[in-house]
C-alpha cells in the first residue's frame, strides 16, 4: 500500500522560504504569482492492506516525527 503525507505551514505562520521562491519566480518573469507557501511531501510504502491501521500508524508518525504540529498541518492520502 502506498501513502502520501503532505505537511504545510499553518495559516499565519511566516514562510521565509516561500517568500524567497515567490521573489525568484517574479524575477524570472513568471507573471501572476500572488504568493507561495512551501511544504514537504513524503511518499511512504506500507506493508499490509488495512487502511485504518495504516492511517493510524501514519498519524502517529506525523505527530511524533514528520510534522511540527505547533506550526504545521498534515494530510494523509492512502492509495490501496
Amino acid at each position: 500500500m502506498k501513502a502520501r503525507v503532505t505537511v504545510t505551514l499553518k495559516n499565519g505562520v511566516l514562510d521565509p522560504q516561500g517568500k524567497a521562491i515567490e521573489g525568484a519566480l517574479k524575477s524570472l518573469g513568471i507573471d501572476g504569482v500572488g504568493s507561495v507557501r512551501q511544504g514537504k511531501v513524503f511518499d511512504i510504502e506500507l506493508a499490509g492492506s488495512d487502511k485504518a491501521a495504516a492511517e493510524s500508524a501514519l498519524k502517529t508518525a506525523c505527530e511524533k516525527l514528520l510534522a511540527n504540529t505547533v506550526i504545521e498541518n498534515y494530510r494523509i492520502d492512502i492509495a490501496g
